[in-house]
């Protein structure tokens, strides 16, 4: 195949996601689904809204969609979504079918890089098959490019006739697999094809990497079936950039199945581009349980468990943790308490679940029934010290750290510490020194002030205006976030887990850049 001369026309957080679905159910009885999948949001009442909708892709089963869903991406708040798959019907006398459905939210997808699940169908026992999206934030580059192909001597692969050929580019994601990205329509009757000239978004085709590996696939199109694979090459934006200079750019269309059956079959160069790993977030919480929160069976102590109405430690909990939880793959959270007597003696990090070997709670639920029967054991006490709990999460972030500069690991961890107290700090010179030193590591601490106490001497450890100092010592960056829950109290959640988390992204941005550390990239397969 040739490419001709690229012709370039000119040079908030968005994220598109790309969708395909494999092993569809067949609603109809003699013809396999016309998919089409429509993509909603949930509104703050939980009401679903239409945000977008994919191509209807004819007789298949296992659809790529080439059209994109474009959202805005919001690191701090839960964005639910639902994907509906349909068999689209063009007669106005039947409806379109429902074939399945999923729901999760938007940071799953954005965390995972790549996000599949299984489709449900209340209405039907069979398999209904699965769905993934995959998401990638929209560079900013978005050159138009005017690309132009042509074939010689493909297989037929029609038995009176010859194929009817047509082109479907995909880029590839960060887990090494494929997403649709443009088709360019079929040729009828010829095994020679020269398609027209097409005009295409440069970041469609390579996310703004021009050494990302593009594949490129043939099929004969057939109105009543599914298409047949010709065959397919890669290559990159880069390499088909070289024509613009004039050069003719030839690739080998190979049949993958061929190749593997047919010993005599034309050797396959495959070409392969290191892709980017994303950031394992491993969320840590710790609660204060110091006797000036008050007695947990007296209805004024802040940690009084009132069933018709949550306290301010489990709104804050499931704010913060419902947003942070989407983004640590395997769910489980340690969960510790501080200033509390347990086992007769005070201790300042105690695991909330009563395992010692074992503090991890599965998701915030359950770091919320923890919390809720540590209230029935632990002695409420004193002092309020968190140094102790930011070094033990600073420790784990140093060896990180190591792991992360010395290149075994295949993921880059960040460590989200989430402190919940009632007053200031007894231990504030420790924590500054804690705060500074773990400023050198992958880590953020967030601090959430519940109740009324006056919390103006935290503002130092939140150090907006200039770096935490101790004597001659200076952190290395600012990782403190301070915000008391009262100033959120008789708002929503959203709005809390927003002002809470909103310097997170750039305090992760700013270690890996300041260490020059790029996202790691996976060796070739």
């Amino acid at each position: 195949m040739a490419a001709y001369p690229p012709v370039v026309t000119g040079p908030a957080s968005r994220v598109e996601l790309r969708i395909s679905c494999k092993g569809l159910f067949s609603a109809d009885f003699l013809s396999k689904s016309d998919p089409r999948v429509i993509v909603q949001t949930a509104d703050s009442r939980g009401a679903w809204t239409e945000c977008g909708r994919t191509e209807t892709i004819k007789n298949q089963h296992n659809p790529q969609f080439v059209k994109a869903i474009e959202m805005t991406y919001q690191f701090e708040c839960v964005q639910k979504m639902r994907f509906e798959v349909y068999d689209v019907d063009d007669s106005a006398l039947s409806p379109d079918y429902c074939l399945g459905y999923m729901e999760c939210t938007l940071a799953e997808i954005v965390s995972l890089r790549s996000l599949t699940k299984k489709l449900t169908n209340d209405q039907i026992t069979a398999d209904c098959g699965t769905i993934t999206i995959a998401a990638e934030e929209i560079s900013g580059n978005n050159q138009l490019l005017e690309l132009q192909f042509s074939a010689k001597s493909l297989d037929k692969k029609d038995f009176l006739g010859k194929s009817d050929p047509y082109l479907d580019f995909a880029r590839q994601n960060p887990d090494g697999t494929y997403s649709a990205v443009h088709r360019i329509p079929h040729v009828l009757k010829t095994l020679n094809p020269h398609w027209p000239a097409f005009k295409v978004q440069s970041r469609l085709l390579c996310g703004g990497d021009p050494s990302r590996s593009v594949r490129v696939r043939c099929y004969d199109w057939d109105e009543a079936s599914s298409p047949d694979l010709i065959g397919e090459f890669f290559t990159t934006m880069a390499e088909m950039g070289q024509a613009a200079e004039g050069k003719t750019l030839e690739w080998e269309a190979i049949h993958p199945e061929k190749k593997r059956k047919k010993k005599n079959y034309k050797k396959l160069w495959n070409y392969f581009t290191p892709q980017l790993q994303g950031c394992q977030i491993n969320f840590t919480i710790g609660i204060d349980f110091t006797g000036s929160n008050g007695n947990p069976r007296n209805p004024t102590s802040l940690h009084y468990i009132n069933p018709s109405c949550p306290n301010e430690y489990t709104m804050a909990l499931w704010a913060v943790g419902g947003v942070c939880q989407d983004y640590d793959t395997d769910k489980l959270f340690p969960a510790f308490g501080f200033g509390a007597k347990v086992g007769g003696k005070v201790s300042h990090e105690f695991p909330l679940n009563g395992e010692w070997d074992n503090p991890y709670c599965a998701g915030i639920q359950g770091v919320v029934q923890a919390y809720h029967q540590s209230l029935q054991t632990a002695e409420l006490y004193g002092p309020t010290n968190v140094a102790p709990i930011i070094n033990h999460v600073a420790h784990f972030a140093a060896q990180a750290a190591g792991t992360d500069q010395q290149g075994p690991s295949t993921t880059q961890s960040y460590f989200i510490l989430l402190l919940l107290t009632d007053g200031v700090l007894s231990d504030m010179m420790e924590t500054k020194m804690a705060l500074i030193n773990a400023s050198s590591y992958p880590m953020s601490v967030i601090i959430v002030g519940v109740g009324g106490a006056d919390f103006s001497a935290m503002d130092e450890l939140d150090s907006d205006d200039k770096l935490l100092r101790v004597g001659a010592i200076t952190a290395e960056r600012d990782i403190c976030q301070f915000v008391p829950f009262r100033k959120y109290a008789s708002g929503s959640p959203a709005a809390m887990a927003s002002a809470v988390l909103a310097e997170v992204p750039a305090q992760v941005t700013a270690y890996f850049t300041k260490r020059g550390i790029p996202p790691l990239r996976m060796p070739p397969q």
